[in-house]
């Protein structure tokens, strides 16, 4: 593999890490499983290790989680707070007991004792007693700063706000998992349910979600519980010099613990107590994603010391998905807003992950052909990483005379349209459009959605609601609503039906790409959508393009520029829009021309590249934005500065080739941000 290739597969990875740990540590809604995630870092830090000149620092692999939230205070951690390298199986674990040995100078035969200890599926917290009294509270965040959530868990009926005893040191940190018992995640969805009220998909989003609440209020109700696993830091009485027995004062304070811990002699007593702990995990009731082992001398610990995101001294040894046995009752066909029409099994409903499954989509025909599901059959069921179920495959054992095959409708079961499959695609597709009424519901839910028109409290209910009685077909139909016949609605009063007519209002000033997206292209998302925005002056220019024009923006391939330009060149498209910006739905084009004459990047194109040190990408590409720069994530003839941190890509090179101008961090602060 060529070098560019090689580092272009890693940064593709990095981009992949950096956005799942966005999703999963901030915004609390994971789109891939905990094995997907792992399979991801260990491809990255394999090659890493094998090609360790592509290494930096900003590497996923050397930082843990994500950024704080800015809706809450920020709290330093003064011992950071690492994550766990992961261990799959017993190999693995036998290869991190051996490093411990030779790290050690321990010779192999000699057992090393080991803390064991159930992995809670939770949200990791920092709690700080002072003389005694809770005093701080913060999550785990980036590991070295995280959100201030004192208000929130002083809520846990279980974590006492005074600890026991008076021999505790008079600053005291613990680490603990806060999680929410399945059993009390079970009772609060089925209120919620009733009462019309947001469900949780699992107990650990729940948990989190729960904590970062701004109204303690909210946070109280929930049934959250919390366990401690560790100690940071400690000023005043010494503790003891064994984690198993730091634990137990914890414990001695009021502090819950792990109460099937275990103090193995060895590794072999390690793997022991794994499986048992997996033999009974089913009836557990709280969410275990695995066994975590910890040296038990903290002697030794400290000896071990950390690498750059976890400790050296323990590792998590995860457990399988969990899978379970279910029945295939039946198969129905689902159509998106695409027109993509996906198999689904209805399955005997079964609990696995916090939640119970009753409904897995089968994706193409193509998996259901070769997983050979059919009616009747007993299938094996997991969710991995308690996100998106799946069938893992067909017990044809188990198979009854009468199971059933399914073929792919000819019409649309929604709209009785014609179902066609092109050849480069594995899916099938409605080709009734926003006639179909599947596909109409999906796209004003995707133009409604937080990422496109963002209009606040306009829910799929009410969307089905508005199709169903024909008052709306197209998202400009949206803007001529009125709060009396919104108020008339089911479970809409007069107040609700204000506040959506006020959401309406505010979606109106919106900006280019969030418009674009809002469009629903097919393959254009919100970074092509951004990229477009950057690129061509307004919106006329990008309708008015050809796919030849399109194809000379980056990161716009044949395929997304075919899309672009099919649907800016139907009629009721360029209706829908004409209607929208008539209806008061505006953005300014010229924003920064005509407010940043005063400002020194004057509408430069700039692109950022290698390991900020003195703030986060983010950060920087607000502070470009706010003196007037655009910010493209990558090269090209239109670039006006490459802003370089440490250990640049393959953008530098191209940058010197195609003569741009380039400026390393100190400099750019220098000469761009005098306040710096």
């Amino acid at each position: 593999m060529a070098n560019v290739s090689i580092k272009r597969k890693i940064n593709n990875l990095r981009n992949q890490i950096h956005n799942h740990n966005h999703l999963y540590y901030i915004m609390d809604s994971p789109e891939i499983t905990d094995h997907e995630y792992d399979k991801l870092m260990t491809e990255l830090r394999a090659f890493e290790e094998k090609y360790p000149s592509f290494k930096n620092n900003s590497s996923p692999t050397q930082i843990v989680g994500a950024a704080s939230n800015s809706l809450f205070d920020t709290i330093e951690h003064k011992i950071p707070m690492l994550s766990l390298d992961n261990a799959f199986d017993e190999k693995e674990l036998r290869h991190f007991d051996r490093r411990v040995h030779e790290k050690l100078n321990i010779p192999i035969e000699k057992n090393i004792a080991y803390s064991c200890e159930l992995k809670f599926d939770g949200a990791a917290v920092s709690v700080i007693y002072e003389n005694g009294y809770l005093k701080k509270a913060a999550t785990r965040g980036d590991g070295k700063n995280g959100e201030d959530i004192t208000h929130n868990i002083r809520t846990i009926k279980s974590l006492p706000l005074k600890l026991m005893g008076d021999n505790h040191p008079e600053i005291l940190e613990v680490r603990g998992e806060v999680y929410m018992p399945i059993s009390g995640f079970q009772n609060y969805n089925i209120h919620a349910k009733k009462n019309e009220e947001k469900t949780f998909i699992n107990p650990r989003n729940a948990a989190s979600g729960s904590l970062r609440q701004i109204d303690p209020n909210v946070t109280k109700k929930r049934p959250l519980d919390i366990y401690f696993f560790g100690i940071g830091k400690v000023e005043g009485n010494r503790l003891p010099i064994y984690h198993f027995e730091a634990m137990e004062c914890l414990s001695d304070w009021g502090l819950n613990i792990c109460n099937q811990k275990k103090l193995a002699n060895g590794i072999d007593e390690c793997l022991s107590y794994y499986n048992e702990v997996l033999k009974k995990r089913d009836s557990l009731d709280y969410d275990i994603d695995g066994i975590v082992y910890k040296v038990n001398s903290l002697n030794d610990q400290n000896k071990l010391g950390f690498v750059s995101r976890a400790p050296r001294w323990a590792i998590a040894h995860k457990f399988p998905a969990q899978e379970k046995p279910s029945i295939i009752e039946s198969i129905h066909f689902q159509v998106g807003r695409t027109g993509a029409v996906t198999p689904v099994a209805r399955i005997s409903p079964v609990f696995i992950g916090g939640a119970t499954i009753s409904n897995v989509t089968l994706h193409n025909m193509d998996e259901l052909n070769r997983k050979d599901i059919r009616i009747g059959d007993t299938v094996n069921v997991r969710r991995a990483g308690d996100v998106i179920p799946e069938i893992v495959n067909t017990i044809i054992t188990k198979r009854p005379l009468n199971a059933k095959t399914i073929s792919m409708p000819k019409v649309c079961p929604i709209c009785n349209s014609k179902i066609i499959k092109n050849d480069n695609e594995a899916v099938y597709r409605c080709m009734g459009g926003y006639r179909c009424r599947s596909q109409r519901v999906e796209y004003l839910k995707h133009f409604v959605s937080r990422n496109a028109m963002d209009i606040e409290g306009f829910g799929s209910k009410l969307i089905e609601q508005l199709v169903d009685i024909k008052r709306i077909s197209s998202p400009d139909d949206i803007f001529t609503l009125s709060k009396d016949e919104l108020s008339k609605l089911d479970r809409l009063g007069s107040k609700s039906a204000q506040n959506i007519i006020d959401a309406i209002s505010r979606s109106k000033e919106t900006t280019l790409s969030r418009f674009i997206f809002s469009m629903g292209i097919r393959e254009v998302g919100q970074t092509t959508a951004e990229t477009l925005e950057v690129y061509c002056k307004n919106l006329n220019q990008i309708m008015n393009s050809t796919e030849e024009e399109l194809l000379e923006i980056p990161e716009v391939g044949p395929i997304v520029a075919k899309n672009i330009h099919n649907f800016f060149t139907q009629e009721k498209n360029k209706k829908t829009i004409n209607n929208l910006i008539q209806y008061g739905v505006t953005w300014n084009e010229n924003e920064i021309l005509l407010d940043i004459e005063d400002k020194p990047l004057k509408n430069m194109v700039l692109v950022i590249t290698g390991s900020l040190s003195s703030m986060n990408r983010s950060q920087l590409k607000d502070l470009i934005k706010n003196i007037g720069g655009k910010v493209t994530s990558s090269i090209s003839k239109n670039t006006d500065l490459l802003v370089c941190g440490e250990n640049p890509g393959s953008k530098l090179k191209k940058a010197l080739e195609l003569k741009i101008k380039v400026l390393n961090e100190p400099e750019f602060f220098e000469k761009y941000n005098k306040n710096k």
